[in-house]
């Protein structure tokens, strides 16, 4: 195991000041500077690239079951669309803002050049919390939003995807308003639906499948024996769960998982099968019977070869950075590492690898779901996860050859593997005008 510092059981001082959340914001362009220092990149791209393209800001009226009409903002951002249209999820939460929307419109954008997909970053929602809305508020908030954001969009300008707050159905309801108002049906306007209207088959596992394919190979590049590796995954949810099954099934050893209300631990191994997940039964982990139950903070600091963030950003602080003891990070959430905590990370030789790699399943199985739409014809889930594993296995590849070649963590490879491909399309295409 990596040689981490001795968890402090001292308490702390009451006036010691704590890590400041980071915005996806901040982070995203804290990340692309550091990247841009390892490449020649023209200047000019690299300020470019810290801001999106366009934001659209719009207002959601919504008549409520009571007869009240309220009015919701929502907003899409639209960071880059040098390598084909924009893509990204769409969210229904209490804190969407438009700072978040751009931050993470922008990790798109890295997301999919890190891939190689023919698409660009957006990222959009509106401030709502689902939890308030009856099934009927929920479908005439997303027709609405789907209208009012009808001139920005389309299978070849911008295409959204189900996010935090929106699912499968969601989907289903955006693409029939936006067909519904241009006269045919369009499937491709939006990915992540259900497959009997054009959704694909893996979608809704591949943030999960992907994540557990990165963490086997860092466990191979390693030299770890993957029977013998230990996995502790925090969040339970779509993401969290298919990981820790799939690697449970491929042998390694799925010590801890965790949802929102703790974690439950066993050293000699989890029946994760057995453990219901947040869709099959919301906060349901720490009911499982199991010889220790942890703090959602305490699974992030277990002795294990490879830890799993896959709930929520920011997790990882300065504040508890020099507690993780594992010797690889794979991030399943987007952003649960800020960069103060990337650093000491870093320094103490634990190795992060980052979610613009690790999770882009997602959005790998929606350039497959896109192109099934456009060509009308769908793949078998046998298909879906073959070509997964191909494109998962070259974006690995590509960031390994970097990491080996300048010595970089794996994040700045990552993000070196992305740059390069975005700065070669900008200097190819130019400047208009």
């Amino acid at each position: 195991m990596s040689s981490g510092t001795v968890e402090n059981t001292e308490p702390k001082e009451s006036d010691e000041k704590t890590e400041e959340p980071e915005s996806a914001l901040e982070t995203a362009r804290r990340q692309l500077e550091h990247a841009a220092a390892h490449l020649d990149v023209d200047s000019g791209v690299i300020e470019r690239l810290k801001h999106p393209t366009k934001v659209h800001r719009v207002a959601v009226p919504l008549e409520r079951d009571d007869g009240e009409v309220e009015v919701f903002t929502g907003y899409r951002a639209q960071h880059d669309d040098v390598r084909g249209p924009y893509k990204g999820g769409l969210r229904f939460h209490p804190h969407v803002s438009e700072e978040e929307c751009v931050g993470l419109s922008m990790w798109m954008t890295w997301k999919c050049a890190v891939m190689d997909l023919p698409f660009g970053g957006g990222k959009g929602g509106v401030v709502v919390d689902p939890k308030s809305l009856s099934s009927d508020e929920k479908e005439k908030l997303t027709r609405r939003f789907a209208e009012e954001l009808r001139p920005f969009i389309g299978p070849k300008k911008d295409i959204p995807a189900p996010d935090m707050g929106t699912d499968a159905q969601t989907m289903a309801w955006f693409m029939d308003a936006y067909s519904m108002q241009e006269g045919e049906t369009i499937p491709g306007v939006v990915t992540g639906k259900p497959p009997v209207v054009g959704g694909s088959e893996g979608r809704d596992e591949a943030p999960g499948r992907s994540v557990a394919i990165i963490a086997r190979e860092a466990a191979d590049y390693y030299d770890y024996d993957l029977e013998e590796t230990t996995v502790a995954v925090q969040g339970f949810g779509s993401v969290g769960a298919n990981a820790a099954r799939l690697l449970d099934d491929w042998g390694a050893n799925v010590v801890a998982v965790s949802d929102v209300n703790g974690a439950i631990y066993d050293p000699d191994g989890l029946d994760t099968h057995s453990v219901p997940s947040h869709e099959e039964e919301p906060e349901a982990v720490m009911t499982h019977d199991v010889p220790q139950k942890l703090s959602n903070e305490k699974i992030l600091e277990l002795d294990v070869d490879v830890l799993v963030p896959a709930a929520v950003g920011n997790v990882i602080t300065a504040d508890n950075a020099a507690d993780v003891e594992a010797d690889v990070v794979v991030e399943g959430a987007n952003g649960p590492t800020t960069f103060a905590a990337d650093s000491i990370l870093q320094e103490r030789g634990v190795q992060v690898v980052p979610d613009i790699l690790a999770n882009a399943g997602g959005v790998t199985v929606s350039y497959f779901e896109w192109l099934q739409d456009i060509n009308r014809r769908q793949w078998s889930l046998e298909r879906v996860n073959d070509e997964l594993e191909s494109h998962m296995l070259s974006a690995w590849n590509d960031v390994r050859a970097e990491v080996e070649a300048r010595d970089v963590s794996w994040r700045d490879a990552a993000y070196i593997v992305a740059l390069s491909r975005i700065a070669e399309a900008k200097s190819t295409r130019g400047l208009w005008p």
